[in-house]
């Protein structure tokens, strides 16, 4: 089966601006990548890389510049099966993963926590993707319209994708790979010190554009 991992190589993590600079979040993308490609491999695939720039990546890659649903469209136009793994999933272990290639439907949906699509594999050829606002429940109406059986992957790990600064909490939680090692190498750090949900802080703050002391 084709395992295609999407990547948004230039300009990852925006709503990460107030804890990384663009350089880190950049870096931060690329890890988290690293231990996706490296679960799917533990887990028996070999997982190929749907890039929307050339990047040095141990994996075969494709570039295509389009946006998302259109870049997948075309790997799925392509032929079935295919399953596609968000890059974003540093939670998501070789057992977490495998979980998704059990289920003999048509459709398999792997839900992120608010709505998304975290992972899914397609054995229809005319299955497409929108992954526009709440996607997993867009994508299961469009299995059914199919006429397509559809089987959903309850699991924590493939639920959760980094994309806000509480995220973060999770990967320093539950991680067992280099994203939660290179976190707590920048100096992130758990903090419980409220009354409500454990966040994070971090020892020493990102350099932004604009606060670089000048020289002279």
């Amino acid at each position: 089966m084709r395992v295609v991992v999407p990547f948004a190589a230039e300009q990852p993590k925006t709503r990460l601006a107030d804890v990384f600079a663009p350089t880190e979040r950049r870096e931060l993308a690329r890890v988290m990548l690293a231990d996706v490609l490296r679960s799917l491999r533990d887990a028996g695939h070999a997982p190929e890389v749907l890039a929307t720039a050339k990047i040095d990546v141990d994996a075969p890659i494709t570039v295509d510049e389009r946006p998302l649903n259109a870049a997948v469209d075309a790997v799925l136009a392509a032929g079935t099966p295919v399953a596609v793994v968000m890059a974003d999933l540093p939670l998501a272990t070789p057992d977490a993963l495998a979980r998704l290639f059990v289920p003999e439907a048509d459709v398999v949906l792997a839900p992120g926590r608010g709505g998304g699509t975290n992972a899914l594999l397609t054995r229809h050829p005319a299955f497409r993707v929108d992954y526009h606002g709440a996607s997993y429940r867009d994508h299961r109406e469009r299995a059914h319209d199919l006429g397509a059986s559809v089987a959903t992957v309850d699991s924590h790990r493939l639920a959760t994708d980094i994309d806000e600064c509480t995220d973060l909490a999770e990967a320093l939680l539950h991680g067992t790979g280099a994203t939660r090692r290179w976190l707590e190498a920048q100096g992130v750090r758990l903090d419980a010190s409220g009354d409500g949900r454990v966040t994070v802080c971090r020892d020493h703050p990102a350099v932004r554009q604009g606060d670089r002391p000048k020289s002279g």
